[in-house]
């Protein structure tokens, strides 16, 4: 049985918009819809926490998830690699039963199969992962997870 639960989400998809630093670009209307889907079903693992990359398209994602849970910014997801993200997993309390990560590729897909050995075909822009930890926050390494359920725009 799984005690805690982890649930990866890459952002919902970014416009490119000339002139503007890539933490500052923001969803387009279809990522505002993917987020809000992925949001449906993302509330059924009743999250504790959202930890957020701090670009524009993250904390948008974050915020129309809908979760009812706090959002902290952790600068850290932002060019994450799975060691960096694994890192800010480890500093969650211990407390905490179930986190909602939302970043970036490859860090996030990456993560993904570290944690459970799984290999995805691809990890699109409001992709999220449900993975299930039976180690404490502070001992989640690779080889740790199980994939529970995947889930692709």
């Amino acid at each position: 049985m799984s005690i805690r639960t982890l649930v990866v989400v890459r952002h919902a998809t970014a416009g490119d918009a000339p002139g503007l630093l890539d933490t500052e670009r923001p969803l387009t209307p279809r990522g505002e819809r993917e987020a809000r889907a992925a949001g449906e079903e993302i509330r059924r693992f009743a999250p504790d926490l959202v930890l957020c990359s701090p670009s524009v398209r993250t904390r948008r994602t974050a915020e129309l998830l809908g979760l009812d849970a706090p959002v902290e910014i952790e600068r850290d997801i932002y060019e994450a690699y799975p060691d960096d993200l694994l890192g800010v997993l480890r500093r969650t309390d211990g407390e905490i039963a179930s986190v909602v990560l939302v970043g970036h590729n490859p860090g996030v897909h990456e993560l993904v199969a570290a944690l459970t050995d799984a290999r995805l075909d691809g990890f699109p822009p409001a992709a999220y992962a449900v993975i299930g930890l039976d180690v404490p926050w502070e001992d989640a390494a690779p080889g740790t997870g199980r994939l529970i359920h995947a889930s692709r725009p």
